[in-house]
């Protein structure tokens, strides 16, 4: 019961980073974006490949990951900014799925369908730290996600923040006001696919292996659920999403009901959540922040 409860914890901080990112993209920038998958896939190979091929340091890996997914976060971003709403949401999910698809079928580099075996456990001045055991790698993971969530927390406060949310509101009156809003979408992206290639890494060396068969859509509106169901435009409580999906999750196996519930059923209850909150509390849980106060003193708000 304690190792699963970790495991629930510790897939809650890799899809925390995820959704910190989502939420930058879409809860601060307004933009609908389904590409979440796609990033975290590119972070998770790039430490796979990095540190079984070349072996590289997992502590190295990161950063190229960060790096290589903001590149192709900028590389999405640039062409797709044009698009708004369910075009924009098509375009990134598009990209996610090509992702896949190269990943399955680029068999000299990613070993195809059968990915990447036999990842090196991560190391802390000469100390493994064992996904086996759990409880080192919960706590690596929760640096992570504080880490990013205080420096998201002060990206959003200072004048970028500012023009994130005056583009959100009414991008042609940001326009006229001297807000570059191409400038400020695409580096929306790139920091939001950044924390989701780190996010990868985390997966990476927590299951010791990668297949595409992983990355699907399906990742990407687990992540835009979290941020739905948090809060748009509220880390804390994006955090929280993440915490009640991977719950809804893994809940059948914890109650020992996995043989009797089939595994489509989280989807329904996924579906069936969101549309309560959709009626009851449009703004997510904890609602959006408002500003004035720090970040964990905030009032959540309707936006």
């Amino acid at each position: 019961m304690v190792n699963f409860i970790l495991l629930i914890l510790i897939y809650t901080g890799v899809y925390a980073l995820m959704a910190i990112g989502q939420n930058l993209i879409t809860g601060y920038l307004g933009l609908l974006s389904l590409t979440q998958a796609g990033f975290f896939a590119i972070g998770s190979y790039v430490t796979a490949i990095l540190t079984t091929t070349y072996g590289v340091n997992f502590w190295v890996s990161v950063p190229l990951a960060a790096l290589l997914s903001g590149f192709f976060g900028l590389l999405i971003g640039l062409p797709t900014l044009r698009l708004k709403g369910d075009y924009l949401a098509i375009a990134t999910l598009g990209f996610g799925e090509i992702v896949r698809n190269i990943l399955n079928n680029w068999d000299k580099v990613t070993k195809g369908p059968m990915g990447i075996q036999r990842i090196p456990m991560v190391s802390i001045f000469g100390m493994k730290v064992s996904p086996y055991t759990k409880w080192g790698f919960l706590a690596l993971v929760w640096v992570f996600v504080v880490v990013f969530y205080v420096i998201f927390e002060r990206i959003t406060q200072s004048r970028i923040g500012r023009a994130f949310e005056a583009i959100r509101e009414d991008e042609i009156a940001a326009s006229s006001m001297g807000i570059n809003t191409t400038v400020y979408k695409v580096w929306g992206f790139v920091l939001g696919a950044s924390v989701a290639g780190i996010a990868g890494s985390l997966q990476a060396v927590f299951i010791l292996s990668v297949t595409p068969s992983v990355f699907t859509f399906m990742v990407s509106i687990m992540v835009l659920c979290m941020v739905v169901l948090g809060g748009m435009g509220n880390f804390l409580a994006v955090i929280l999403g993440a915490f009640i999906i991977q719950f809804i999750s893994y809940f059948p196996q914890l109650v020992g009901l996995s043989n009797v519930i089939p595994p489509q059923f989280k989807q329904v209850l996924f579906g069936l959540i969101l549309v309560i909150m959709m009626i009851w509390r449009p703004q997510g849980i904890l609602g959006r922040q408002t500003r004035g106060a720090p970040g964990l003193l905030r009032k959540g708000g309707e936006r």
